[in-house]
């Protein structure tokens, strides 16, 4: 990815990274290899049931990233968030280009692409563009 801007929506099974210029867009999808993908909570176990971190995933996704300019992390769940305090931890430089995490549902790629023009259209007029 080497636009200018990209969004980043994300669970904790797939991410959609939409990236995009003037005049051109591109999208790519990762998905997870974890083998703890389907945990679920049964009555009277212990642990949380929630399927650990999968920071090969994160990382694969960092690796996509790694040429945007600024990116808007957004997503339905925690997964965004779980997301954010990796790259804070891990891909610092990636992290310093983050300009926004937002819940948002699961949009179809042109819906995803559209709330991305819309909100980077926002964040430019505010002056609020990453600086590294």
């Amino acid at each position: 990815m080497t636009q200018a801007h990209a969004i980043l929506w994300m669970d904790h099974l797939e991410a959609r990274l939409a990236s995009f210029s003037i005049g051109k867009a591109d999208l790519v999808e990762v998905h997870s290899q974890s083998p703890n993908r389907n945990i679920h909570q049964k009555a009277r176990s212990i642990g949380s049931g929630h399927a650990p971190d999968d920071h090969d995933f994160f990382d694969e996704i960092a690796a996509a990233l790694v040429d945007a300019a600024e990116v808007l992390i957004v997503g339905p769940g925690n997964a965004k968030t779980a997301f954010e305090t990796y790259i804070a931890e891990r891909h610092v430089d990636l992290a310093r280009r983050v300009v926004g995490v937002e819940t948002v549902d699961h949009p179809t790629d042109h819906e995803l692409l559209a709330l991305a023009r819309s909100s980077f259209k926002a964040i430019d007029q505010m002056g609020n563009t990453v600086s590294g």
